[in-house]
């Protein structure tokens, strides 16, 4: 094993692209080391991780499918090798299918979608809190989960299997931020609006958020970085009596 690094260690999962990206770019800023996760654009990986190299920060990107249990002990094992610690998980990758009402939903697409956003936050949290809980011999850390205002609007007609699924992610959040509150390690979820990301194409509609931007109070919609600024927020110093708490960055909707 190499010996563990001084800087902190951040891993954001589905850090390739849209929030994920903004995420693992800005704690580089901050001076963490970053590991992202990513399931299919190596070019786009590979253009994160530049990016945070030319800061001056390391960065390890890593082929994985969060819903996998194998793929995600084995991101955990690469992240013990290279580093000997983890600080922050960013529970961020998620997939969303194309806009449809609930009967044309396919048993695939529901499994698929669950398995990403529900489970493989709970399977990358297990391997966090292994390490990171004083229980365990770990020195504490933060668990930031991001979900969605889909979850708290149901988003009906378009992908209410997408709404529950982060519904499921954030029930998951209050649990484990009192079951971990006294061994160091602080739970909460953020919950971005309509953001200008890549993701809305996976629905199919890439122009989504310039069509609901009116019926949002601040009459636009959201930036990737305005969301990551969150995120680190939740997992700093300032945000050190903070526990189980759900931080709406959605311009008001």
């Amino acid at each position: 094993m190499q010996p563990a690094t001084q800087a902190p260690v951040i891993l954001v999962t589905g850090g390739s692209r849209g929030v994920g990206a903004a995420t693992a770019r800005l704690a580089a800023s901050r001076g963490f080391d970053v590991v992202f996760s990513y399931v299919a654009n190596e070019g786009a990986a590979a253009a994160v991780a530049a990016e945070i190299t030319a800061i001056g920060r390391r960065a390890l990107p890593l082929r994985a499918d969060s819903a996998d249990p194998a793929q995600v002990a084995n991101l955990f094992a690469t992240i013990d090798r290279e580093f000997g610690h983890i600080d922050i998980l960013v529970n961020n990758a998620a997939v969303l299918a194309r806009q449809s009402r609930l009967e044309d939903l396919g048993f695939e697409r529901m499994q698929r979608i669950f398995g990403v956003n529900a489970i493989g936050p709970i399977l990358c949290a297990q391997e966090a809190v292994r390490r990171m809980a004083h229980r365990h011999g770990g020195r504490g850390g933060s668990i930031v989960n991001v979900s969605s205002g889909a979850a708290r609007l149901g988003s009906p007609h378009e992908y209410v299997d997408y709404a529950a699924s982060k519904g499921a992610l954030e029930s998951f959040t209050i649990g484990l931020s009192k079951e971990v509150a006294r061994e160091g390690i602080r739970v909460n979820c953020v919950r971005p609006g309509h953001i200008y990301t890549e993701m809305h194409a996976s629905g199919g509609e890439p122009g989504r958020v310039d069509r609901v931007k009116d019926s949002i109070p601040m009459g636009r919609g959201g930036d990737p970085e305005e969301v990551a600024r969150a995120i680190l927020w939740l997992t700093s110093g300032e945000a050190s009596y903070v526990t189980g708490t759900f931080l709406d960055v959605t311009g008001g909707k």
